[in-house]
């Protein structure tokens, strides 16, 4: 087979709405996840340096904050940023559900 094909909803979450998809898809080089945010709901802080993972956020639905070394960047759906991988960055959710898919390579 030359692709692989999954719904994300049938696969299950690491954690309270975070669905890793790199082993259900059985990617090679790229990380793709799934983050449906509860109003109000904050990740932790941190990077990718050690792994040399850039990471791009795709809001797919609501509004969040993502702050990236101490810069908050305000983003609405259909928003999209990159995140080098020593840059600190985390997700701040604004007050309704919103769902972020996260791509991050190598």
């Amino acid at each position: 087979m030359t692709y692989s094909h999954v719904n994300y909803e049938d696969v299950d979450e690491v954690s309270d709405g975070l669905t890793f998809l790199r082993d259900p898809l059985d990617c090679e080089n790229l990380g793709v996840s799934v983050l449906e945010c509860d109003p109000g709901w904050e990740g932790m802080a941190h990077d990718h340096g050690d792994e040399g993972h850039e990471e791009v956020y795709l809001l797919v639905d609501g509004s969040a904050t993502v702050t990236v070394d101490g810069e908050d960047v305000a983003m609405e759906a259909g928003d999209a940023i990159r995140v080098p991988p020593g840059a600190e960055r985390q997700i701040s959710n604004g007050d309704a559900e919103s769902t972020f898919v996260l791509a991050g390579a190598p």
